[in-house]
């Protein structure tokens, strides 16, 4: 199947240039990234970082942290992000997450809910520098091994950006952080959902260049709009450390991703397009057997095939509950085999299912 070769390939010599897994990532998405979701990303690469779903420090805390913070090896390279707005409570959080391996623990300052914002958490800490401040230092202080990172927007509501975002961070850089992820974005917290927060304020990705030159010390990586590979290598031209995408990678896996080792890492990639889908068919079989139910991980596979021959097909049937329902795991089987028959004629693979 069709595969993204437009992109330039940014590392020509694996073995003489190590690339830093935040050189590209995948964003925390709220009810998207989740376990299953990760799962299903990592087939298509190997070396992207990616981020559960935001946790709040509280759900960590005092609700099922096993259930919250618990992952697969594949997983990783693996980042938790957390949301909070209370110092002894955000340590609380780091200290548990200090146990389950995660490559770095990146602290929640750009969501621009009504829920957060009210609970003065997300994108309203943009607002507060003080409490910002005190919540760093104890998430710093609480780590051991893992890196402290920050998630933010360019400025908030009325904030003149060119104003506040240096200083934000030049506080933020004074208190020990190494490494920022700036949504190129203001986060309107009056008149805007946190949909049209998505879309509707300009991007602003010059302002995120000129960061990364004065603050030259600082990992920076860019987020905000960017949906393919050209743009990422483009983003990197310009000088930032890493780019983070979002929705761009959750509808449309196999473009976005399944190239990103070779051409951003410099790595080969590990399983053909047919392979990886079987080793995901695999999953779901062992997960289902377990009490999963199927639909929990089909969602996130609706995009697998978008702009592909039989992509309709491919969410009506995963779509379906009926069809799942009657079907199961021999349901994926037999429609993976449908587009296959559609491209080639040949059937895509065959699985022995329990």
């Amino acid at each position: 199947m069709a595969m993204n070769t437009s992109a330039k390939q940014i590392v020509n010599n694996p073995s003489e240039t190590t690339v830093p897994s935040y050189t590209l990532s995948v964003a925390p998405m709220m009810d998207w990234t989740d376990r299953h979701c990760r799962y299903l990303f990592r087939q298509f690469s190997r070396c992207t970082l990616l981020y559960t779903e935001m946790i709040t420090a509280p759900a960590i805390i005092y609700g099922d942290a096993e259930r919250h913070l618990a992952h697969n090896p594949i997983e990783h390279p693996l980042a938790l992000q957390i949301g909070g707005s209370k110092p002894n409570e955000l340590a609380q959080a780091v200290m548990l997450g200090n146990k389950y391996g995660f490559k770095e623990i990146n602290l929640n300052m750009g969501c621009p809910s009504g829920r957060v914002a009210n609970g003065c958490f997300g994108a309203k800490l943009m607002t507060l520098p003080e409490l910002a401040s005190d919540c760093i230092k104890a998430m710093l202080d609480a780590s051991d091994s893992v890196e402290i990172t920050v998630k933010c927007r360019i400025g908030v509501d009325d904030d003149n950006p060119n104003q506040v975002l240096p200083k934000l961070i030049e506080r933020f850089s004074n208190i020990g952080i190494k490494r920022i992820i700036i949504h190129a974005r203001k986060a309107y917290l009056n008149g805007l959902n946190p949909k049209e927060n998505r879309t509707i304020p300009p991007l602003n990705y010059g302002l995120v260049y000129a960061i990364k030159k004065h603050f030259s010390e600082l990992d920076v990586c860019i987020n905000g709009g960017i949906t393919d590979l050209d743009q990422v290598t483009y983003h990197l031209g310009q000088g930032v450390d890493g780019v983070m995408v979002g929705r761009a990678a959750y509808q449309d896996p196999i473009r976005l991703l399944s190239e990103a080792d070779t051409i951003i890492y410099g790595q080969p990639v590990h399983d053909s397009l047919d392979q990886a889908l079987a080793k995901m068919v695999e999953y779901i079989d062992q997960e289902v057997t377990s009490g999963t139910p199927i639909r929990h991980i089909t969602r996130h596979m609706l995009g697998l095939f978008t702009g592909q021959r039989g992509a309709k097909i491919w969410r009506r049937n995963l779509s379906s509950h009926e069809f799942m329902d009657q079907e199961g795991i021999q349901g994926i089987i037999k429609t993976l085999e449908l587009l296959k028959a559609f491209e080639t004629g040949v059937p895509l693979f065959e699985i022995e299912s329990n």
